[in-house]
Formats: C-alpha cells, sequence, structure tokens
C-alpha cells in the first residue's frame, strides 16, 4: 500500500509538471538533416538541437544561437562564425559527454553530409534533402575550423540565401564525440535513431507510432525548462486528439477541430500563426498522361479553388496565385490564380487527344498539416471537379505517412495531394526545394519537372543580394510555372493549436514548427 501511495503521488507530481502534445503522426527520423517533413521537424528541430543562428519569431529576422556573432566577406564567398564557449551536449543513458560543443562538432556535422566518403554520410541512406535542395555540395567549397570556436565557409560563389540556410530546420549541430563512440561500438546508425544534441530537452524513450518522451537538459545554455518531461502522445485521427485534449489527456494538440467549440470552452484557448507555406495538387510528370502540359493545364481549368477553400480550410486560409504566399517579398501580384473553367478545362483536353478523358489514380496524404487539414475530402472534391470533364480518378490513401512519403518520393504516384511549410522566410526556400532539377533527384520535387531555364532563374537569383533584381527573376520562374503547370498551389494557410489554459508561453512559430522551450504548465 506504501509502495502504491508514493507510485501515485510520484505519477501525480509529474503530471503536474509534464506537458503531452498530441501530435498528428510519428517522426521519420531523429534528425532533421535526414528530412525535411513537418512532423519530423516539430518533433525534434527545437526540441533536441540548436543551429549556429536562427530566427527571431517576432519579425524573421536573422540572431545568433550557437554562433554568438558571424561575419561575411565585402564578395560574399567567405563566412566565419565565432562560437559561445559554454554549450554543453545532453547527457543520456547511452552518452555521456566530456567536454562542451566546439568547432568539430560543426565540422562533424556539415561534413557528413556535404563528403560522400565520410564514414558517416551513407548511415541513414546518404540522403540530406534540404542541403541537397540548396545544392551545398556545389556551393561549399570547404570548411576550416580557425580555432576551437571559430569556424570558417568558404563558398564556391555568392549566394544571397547561405546565412537563411543555415538557420534553417536541418542545419543542427551534432556531437563529434557521439559519432566517435559510435564507431567503437559498431553503432553508427543510432546517430539518427538515438538523438544527441544540445537542445532544451534530451531523449528518453521512443515506442513506434505511439509516443516520445523527452526530459529537460539540465545543462541547456538558456536555462533548464521547468517541466519534467515532454511527451509526444501520437494520435492521427483528428477526433481522437480533440477527445484527448477534453478530457485532459493532452495539454497541447496539433491541427484541432471543431474550432468554434475550442474558443467556446472556459479551459481551452485556440492560436493559429500565419504560416509560410502550400497546399498543391502536384504532377508527376515523368508518368503519362502527365507528361504533357496541355493536360496539365487543362486539369488546372477544372479545379474549384474557392470549393476547397470553404470545405478544407473553413475559410481560414487564401486562395494560392502562386506557389509562394503574398506575405514574401518576392510575390508577384500581378500573377493570378488560374479561373475556374470547366469549357476551358474540356477544350485544351480535347487539343491534348484525351477529349474523352482517362482514369488516374491521386494520392492523398494520412496525415493533417496546416497547408492541407484534410487531404482526403480535398480529394473527392478534385474527384467531382475532374468528373466533370471526363476523368475519373482513383483516391489512394490508406499507406501510412513514412511509407506514403517514401513511396511518392520515388515516383510511384500519378499525382498527390501535398504541401511545404517553409525552414526559413527567404522564397528560394519554396523553388529550389519544390522544383529544382536537384530537387528532383532527391525526392522533395514530387512532380520530377525538371526545367533548365526555371533552374537558371533560380540561380541567378542566388548569385546577387539586391532584392529587386531577385524579384525580376523570380517572377519570370512564377511565370513559368503558370505555363508549365508541374503542380496546382491551392492554398496557403493558417497553422492552427489548441490548449488548456494551464500551458503557458508561445510555442507555435510562423517558421519552424514548435518549439517547447520556455513553455510552462501551471
Amino acid at each position: 500500500m506504501l509502495l502504491s501511495a508514493c507510485d501515485s503521488n510520484e505519477a501525480l507530481s509529474l503530471s503536474k509538471k509534464s506537458i503531452i502534445y498530441c501530435s498528428e503522426g510519428a517522426p521519420e527520423s531523429f534528425n532533421p538533416q535526414t528530412v525535411t517533413s513537418g512532423t519530423t521537424i516539430d518533433a525534434t528541430a527545437n526540441q533536441l538541437y540548436n543551429r549556429l543562428i536562427e530566427f527571431n519569431p517576432i519579425d524573421n529576422s536573422i540572431i545568433p544561437a550557437i554562433a554568438k556573432s558571424w561575419h561575411v566577406t565585402r564578395d560574399g564567398k567567405m563566412v566565419t562564425f565565432y562560437l559561445r564557449k559554454d554549450i554543453q551536449f545532453h547527457q543520456t543513458n547511452y552518452f555521456s559527454p566530456t567536454r562542451a560543443l566546439n568547432a568539430d562538432d560543426v565540422l562533424f556535422s556539415f561534413n557528413r553530409i556535404l563528403d560522400d566518403t565520410h564514414l558517416y554520410h551513407s548511415v541513414s541512406g546518404g540522403k540530406y534533402p534540404f542541403f541537397q535542395n540548396a545544392q551545398f555540395v556545389d556551393l561549399i567549397d570547404n570548411i576550416e575550423k580557425i580555432n576551437d570556436h571559430t569556424i570558417r565557409f568558404q563558398l564556391s560563389h555568392p549566394d544571397s540565401s547561405f546565412l537563411a540556410n543555415i538557420g534553417g530546420n536541418s542545419s543542427v549541430i551534432l556531437s563529434k564525440e557521439y559519432a566517435d563512440n559510435l564507431i567503437t561500438i559498431n553503432a553508427m546508425q543510432d546517430i539518427d535513431i538515438l538523438p544527441i544534441g544540445t537542445g532544451p530537452f534530451k531523449f528518453k524513450q521512443y515506442s513506434s507510432g505511439a509516443f516520445i518522451r523527452y526530459e529537460p537538459h539540465a545543462k541547456y545554455w538558456r536555462g533548464k525548462s521547468e517541466l519534467k518531461q515532454l511527451v509526444f502522445d501520437i494520435t492521427p485521427r483528428d477526433t481522437g486528439r480533440l477527445t484527448k485534449l477534453l478530457a485532459g489527456e493532452c495539454d497541447v494538440i496539433a491541427y484541432p477541430i471543431a474550432h468554434k467549440k475550442i474558443q467556446q470552452h472556459p479551459n481551452l484557448t485556440l492560436e493559429s500563426v500565419t504560416s509560410f507555406n502550400v497546399g498543391y495538387f502536384g504532377f508527376n510528370t515523368r508518368k503519362p498522361p502527365f507528361n504533357n502540359p496541355l493536360v496539365r493545364k487543362a486539369i488546372s481549368f477544372a479545379i474549384n479553388k474557392q470549393a476547397i477553400l470553404e470545405a478544407v480550410y473553413t475559410g481560414q486560409a487564401e486562395i494560392a496565385n502562386g506557389l509562394i504566399p503574398n506575405s514574401s517579398w518576392a510575390y508577384d501580384a500581378s500573377i493570378m490564380s488560374q479561373e475556374y473553367s470547366i469549357p476551358k478545362a474540356r477544350e485544351l483536353l480535347a487539343q491534348a487527344g484525351f477529349g474523352d478523358g482517362f482514369v488516374m489514380d491521386l494520392w492523398a496524404m494520412p496525415v493533417q498539416r496546416a497547408y492541407n487539414p484534410d487531404a482526403v475530402t480535398m480529394a473527392k472534391l478534385i474527384q467531382a471537379d475532374l468528373l466533370k470533364i471526363g476523368i475519373k480518378v482513383d483516391i489512394v490513401s490508406d499507406y501510412e505517412w513514412s511509407t506514403f512519403l517514401r513511396k511518392v518520393s520515388e515516383g510511384e504516384h500519378q499525382s498527390v495531394l501535398l504541401g511545404w511549410s517553409a525552414d526559413h522566410p527567404d522564397p528560394d526556400n519554396f523553388f529550389s526545394t519544390l522544383l529544382s532539377c536537384g530537387s528532383a533527384i532527391t525526392g522533395s520535387n514530387r512532380t520530377f519537372w525538371c526545367n533548365n531555364e526555371f533552374d537558371q532563374l533560380i540561380q541567378r537569383a542566388l548569385q546577387t543580394n539586391n532584392i529587386n533584381k531577385r524579384k525580376v527573376y523570380y517572377s519570370k520562374a512564377l511565370k513559368l510555372i503558370n505555363e508549365e503547370v508541374p503542380l496546382i498551389p491551392i492554398a496557403h494557410s493558417k497553422r492552427y493549436q489548441a490548449r488548456a489554459n494551464h500551458v503557458k508561453g508561445t510555442l507555435l512559430r510562423a517558421i519552424g514548427g514548435i518549439d517547447f522551450n520556455g513553455v510552462t504548465k501551471n
């Protein structure tokens, strides 16, 4: 009885100082260098790791993090970072660090990505999509350790998005000492499974598809969290997450439904942030009939975006006129969304030689994301739209999220409903990641569209720091997308979450997902 009472008291004490976050899916990895999905970013990037620099959540300006300062030469080809001396790695039951973070860790973290002969390069498959999309291998000539707390990047050419990419979610710093230890015990794969970082929380336990348990990092350089633990309760069904929130089983939930019900509840808060994102309907341009631009354009006329906005986003989004949201400095108001016109769709389809229509598949993502809160409903609306022009749509939605992403990145689909939440505010994060020839190879370009003119435009935009010149290049790129239609941008949406009122602090960001550092429970 005494033991039972002690256990109950401990559990009660722990629950009072724990936050349970009901997430929509399981992470594909515990290292955001290796994947770009929002589910993985949310679970890892800000909880487990730090980057050299990061973005101010208020105005998205670049601010110091692991690097206390940095210097860029006039020609833009040399960037030097000056590291803090007091940043400690996680102490866990599987690793005990003997030193603070230094330049060797920065070298290891980036050389693993850049050098295909590096011992760790191929450990988790050798894919680093964020960096491959940004063409880091071509950009970075060398990374030099000046001393233990100074590191210098030598670039092959100026790149106006370099600092933004270094501050992006995937540019996390790993422990070289941990990596060396794993080599000695022949367990190198653990670097991405049993994570070690410098972030506010450290890894404790993962039950596949069920939950992740984190504990506070006692020596976190910005101060230890007041929480006893942070738990990600993996709950894919939106009704399940809402039920758990109402029952007090979750403190915060991702992508809530029933907004009015939450707003009317005295103990709950619904909050949102306008995200840098886009939800889109993409075509696998390697597969017939979507290798024909006329077919893609015909379908773009047949999609009723306004109906989708009302049914799927419940009005909490803007129709996407193009790839980038109108809050981006690269937005071009002269480029309008394709009009909804069934007659024009039929006319173009006939010109393409498909006047009698055809049968196609449409893969609908099985999880909720801010850019698409209900892909299956969207797929059904598109199915009804396309039937009007003789196209029969078979909806594919029965794969688990990580399997879905893998199959789509391998090109098994004909068309797909997906989207993108930006890693940083530079518009290149949309263009290069979603539609460049390089990203068609790495898998984040799910359309597999490769257009040399488009690639040349975005490369020229990166070679100048003059925003007016960059705007011109991006405007031409947006017009090219409108002509070729590798994908149909549907909406730019807000991201919502709901929390119990006893959870205090800011954890939802416009860029970079969620961050539980500084969040408390009263």
